[in-house]
């Protein structure tokens, strides 16, 4: 394994930045997520068409630039640095794949080129707001609860009589990008309880009856997150089997999102903590500046340190997505809420005005950590996938497991207290 970026992921890297220098400033993000898209219109094209930027990691028998995960990554982890709004993560990482990977012939080739050349944008839509768990990320999305479960609520699907299609009735919360993309990719309940399975479905809003969509007020506007409302609305089934439950697919499709999603992060930490150190370098206080101390100096080193751990971890994830890719997110994600606080308090009084670039950093953090984590039940559903605390055979714990209260490894175990140590005790 060579991991030296190539030629050509180094010139994305610096077409991009160069790009998103010129045209995604703080007080550009904030005109662009008060639009009614929430992002650029132009921009968004212009990355499509000079850049390709969501077809980026498509064949390019579809109109993509048949670039892989790693390049994507890259561009993520510039989009991140900027904090650029787009349908980005929604179009390319979410939806795409999905429907690369279970449309048919048809569907690919009527979907995937429009959306490569950006002219259509679109999103994956999962009932109750659970996309961290319909995509594996945490908790078990094998058992179907966060699709409805068969039974009332979540998205329910059902086939016309008589004729090809469906019809959906239900809703999902917390969409990203829902209000505006062009192509809504829904995660709906078939077959009721006893034949129940999760089935995916093509939906295009700006034509079906029965679709309402509302956006919702988020903590971090440059991520809209929409309201998604069905009743009885026509919907395609995509692929061409509706007997195959998808959960495994969207499992699978997770791994990678997770990779992105780290490397943007890790992209956005990188951005916060060079922000952070020409302010420091600038700063004065006592007469020098306040990066000369040598608590900030131990502060930011160990801010560096632990932002670079995060994007060796990234870019590993981009290569071997469904090993890493959780852990990568995990980690990313606490590097950036770390960096951001910091951020904040490094920034003195002026960090705490709402109004400075530094909170959109800050809130950038805290938002995925809620729409895509926590921290914690991301490393502990890794470790659960990674066997890391199965119990052995017999119900005893594993071996060479440290029992609460047990002496350490090695350590001579003490003796049986008697009655006048058990009294103090």
């Amino acid at each position: 394994m060579d991991a030296a970026f190539t030629a050509e992921q180094d010139e994305i890297r610096r077409t991009l930045r160069e790009l998103l220098a010129a045209r995604c400033a703080p007080d550009d993000v904030r005109n662009a997520v008060g639009t009614a898209d929430g992002y650029d219109a132009d921009l968004w094209r212009r990355l499509a068409q000079d850049l390709g930027l969501p077809g980026l990691a498509l064949p390019q028998e579809y109109g993509g630039v048949g670039c892989g995960l790693t390049e994507l990554a890259v561009a993520c982890e510039e989009t991140g640095r900027a904090l650029l709004p787009s349908p980005l993560i929604a179009t390319a990482a979410l939806a795409a794949p999905l429907i690369a990977a279970r449309g048919t012939d048809a569907q690919r080739t009527a979907l995937l080129p429009r959306i490569a050349a950006g002219e259509l944008t679109a999103t994956l839509a999962v009932p109750g707001g659970s996309l961290a768990t319909a995509l594996g990320l945490i908790g078990d999305p094998t058992d179907g609860a966060w699709a409805g479960g068969g039974r009332a609520g979540g998205m329910q699907a059902r086939p016309v009589a008589g004729a090809e299609g469906w019809r959906l009735y239900g809703e999902a919360d917390r969409v990203l990008d829902g209000h505006s993309a062009g192509l809504l990719l829904v995660a709906a309940h078939a077959g009721g309880f006893p034949r129940s399975r999760t089935l995916l479905f093509l939906v295009h809003p700006e034509t079906a009856a029965g679709v309402a969509r509302t956006r919702r007020t988020s903590l971090d506007e440059t991520r809209p997150l929409a309201r998604i409302e069905l009743r009885d609305t026509e919907a395609e089934l995509l692929g061409a089997d509706d007997t195959a439950d998808i959960t495994g697919a969207l499992v699978s499709a997770g791994h990678p999102v997770a990779a992105l999603l780290a490397a943007e992060a890790v992209g956005a930490a990188v951005s916060a903590l060079d922000r952070t150190v020409e302010y420091v370098k600038a700063r004065e206080q006592f007469g020098r500046a306040i990066g000369s101390f040598q608590a900030v100096k131990h502060r930011l080193a160990d801010l560096y340190v632990q932002v670079q751990a995060a994007r060796s971890a990234a870019y590993y994830a981009a290569w071997d997505p469904a090993t890493a890719g959780g852990l990568a997110l995990a980690q990313a994600l606490e590097a950036l809420r770390v960096t951001t606080a910091e951020a904040v308090q490094l920034h003195g009084g002026l960090g705490f005005t709402w109004e400075h670039e530094a909170h959109l950093y800050f809130k950038r953090a805290a938002a995925d950590e809620l729409l895509f984590g926590p921290v914690h039940r991301l490393r502990d559903h890794a470790a659960q996938r990674a066997g890391l605390f199965a119990p052995s055979p017999s119900g005893a714990p594993p071996a060479g497991a440290q029992l609460p209260g047990a002496p350490l490894s090695g350590a001579p175990h003490p003796a049986a207290p008697g009655p006048a140590e058990q009294v103090a005790v």
